[in-house]
């Protein structure tokens, strides 16, 4: 990172917060499952109306998905407004002042950019823009599109469902940044970190299934 970004990230550093809102985002993310859980009268129904199984659990998504969707529409709508920047999604160039805009909800950052932008800086890659955001929402999506298309291979251990989605979200993820280097230059410490939360989220999967396995055997 530039020295200048490392200073600002030290500077918006805050452990109780980041605590509070990691375990915050933590128990949403529970009741995500929750919602999936709540709309199975929804999958019953299409299945009812001959959809194959496999394919029940995706008009519970239509409905869990809305909320997601109208939190983060009203959001972008409040910081559209609130920057002005709202002309951006059909514009080929971006005015002076926003030339410097980070993704962090409309803070100027302007770091590494001359002090009166030219016209290649304030050009706007807009199909790369479009494209590659249409590719994360899809691929996105897709998490949920073939988790549902498992749970309901699941039967009496569907429970464990969600649970095996989310570790192996993070551990995945957390692999793909070792191989990409993207700690590279953290401390020792901050490894050990990483590394013993992958050993419990290992045993945590571990302990579920051999849970279900006591289960079934009485």
């Amino acid at each position: 990172m530039p020295a200048a970004e490392k200073k600002k990230a030290i500077a918006e550093f805050n452990f109780r917060k980041g605590i509070v809102v990691a375990t915050f985002s933590g128990i949403m993310s529970a009741c995500f499952a929750f919602g999936l859980t709540a709309g199975n009268p929804i999958g019953a129904a299409s299945l009812q109306a001959g959809t194959n199984a496999i394919w029940t659990g995706l008009p519970k998504l239509v409905v869990v998905l809305l909320g997601g969707f109208t939190t983060n529409f009203i959001w972008c709508v409040l910081l559209n407004v609130r920057n002005r920047s709202g002309y951006q999604y059909l514009a080929s160039h971006v005015r002076a002042e926003h030339a410097g805009l980070t993704a962090s909800g409309g803070e100027s950052g302007g770091a590494g950019l001359p002090a009166q932008p030219t016209a290649a800086d304030l050009k706007v890659p807009m199909f790369g823009n479009y494209f590659f955001s249409a590719l994360a929402g899809v691929t996105w999506y897709f998490q949920f599109f073939f988790y549902t298309m498992g749970e309901t291979q699941m039967g009496r251990f569907g429970f464990a469902s969600w649970t095996l989605h989310m570790a192996s979200i993070i551990i995945f993820s957390t692999m793909w940044g070792w191989i990409f280097h993207e700690w590279k230059g953290s401390s020792k410490k901050a490894h050990l970190l990483i590394a013993g939360g992958i050993v419990s989220l290992i045993l945590s999967t571990i302990i579920i299934g051999y849970g279900t396995y006591l289960k079934a055997g009485h």
